[in-house]
């Protein structure tokens, strides 16, 4: 039997859904956020691969922050993220905010992400 999809479920495919119509190529800058960490990928949706990631979990970020869960934190992911795709070779993305809404912290990793040389 089919299992029904709650609303944050449906609004994940909705946004996917808009992003594969625009992508035109490009990779997609994918953004989690848990009660207590942010985390960000860049995902080559043709190949099926990441090609650069970050969160607030890593050891160098960890120390300097106080919590992973505030805008400081998703401002350092999002620098990071741009850094390593950049170093990838990328600079053009397309945005996945994965249902989130564009506000705190979500908003806080895009523009550092953009800061950082991502374009989107």
């Amino acid at each position: 039997m089919a299992e029904k999809k709650g609303a944050e479920d449906r609004r994940k495919a909705r946004v996917r859904r808009a992003i594969r119509k625009v992508a035109n190529g490009r990779p997609r800058l994918s953004v989690f956020r848990s009660s207590k960490q942010i985390y960000a990928q860049v995902i080559d949706d043709a190949n099926g691969r990441t090609v650069a990631a970050a969160s607030s979990l890593e050891k160098d970020l960890k120390g300097s922050l106080k919590t992973g869960a505030d805008v400081a934190a998703a401002k350092e992911v999002g620098r990071l993220v741009a850094e390593r795709a950049s170093a990838a070779g990328i600079t053009r993305v397309v945005f996945d905010r994965s249902g989130y809404i564009y506000h705190g912290r979500v908003k806080a990793l895009a523009d550092a992400a953009r800061e950082g040389g991502l374009e989107f």
